[in-house]
């Protein structure tokens, strides 16, 4: 009997300094899905610390990227290599700069905008056809882009953050468990 396999992964960098910055948004939705589905991150795989389950009769793969954000596209590309991901079973979670603080949009395809991160994994999987859960960050405070998406989050900010971090879990686990990409953006593509 054949059982899907899902690979959803979160962006972010691995460094326990960058842990709860902007850029690691991504990271910090997978770490609620991976609560969701009761599973820790206990595997070094494919320059990606991983976690696996089986759920909804499928196997679920939860993916962090070591290689700092941009260069996440090599963690994605042997993922995907390894474990044969077909782009229907495949979800990236990242933060945009250019979404208000808050705001959650997920897509079946796009560009990678202003997200290095997201540009090296459409480079290196060659396509922009990979569904996508962008989380908003907003650039909120007057200073250069790489210093604010490296900038610790403050407790005001997370009042905006939490609901669309939780809401995107919400949205990867759905996808994860049999939900279409239709029916996910439907349900949880808020402002």
């Amino acid at each position: 009997m054949f059982t899907p396999t899902y690979l959803i992964v979160g962006l972010g960098n691995p460094d326990e300094k960058y842990r709860h910055t902007f850029h690691n948004v991504g990271f910090l939705c997978l770490d609620l899905v991976a609560k969701k589905l009761g599973v820790k991150f206990d595997k070094g795989e494919c320059r990606a610390i991983t976690a696996h389950v089986r759920a909804g009769g499928a196997k679920i793969i939860l993916a962090k990227p070591i290689t700092y954000m941009n260069l996440s596209g090599f963690a994605v590309t042997e993922l995907i290599n390894k474990y044969k991901i077909e782009r229907e079973k495949f979800l990236v979670i990242y933060d945009d700069v250019d979404l208000p603080l808050g705001q959650v949009r997920i897509r079946p395809k796009g560009s990678a905008g202003t997200h290095n991160g997201m540009r090296d994994v459409v480079e290196k999987t060659g396509t922009e056809e990979i569904f996508r859960v962008r989380i908003g960050i907003g650039q909120e405070r007057l200073c250069e882009l790489a210093d604010y998406v490296l900038s610790k989050i403050t407790d005001k900010e997370m009042e905006f953050l939490a609901p669309a971090i939780s809401n995107a879990a919400n949205a990867a686990y759905d996808f994860a468990t049999g939900c279409g990409i239709a029916e996910v953006m439907q349900k949880h593509n808020k402002a």
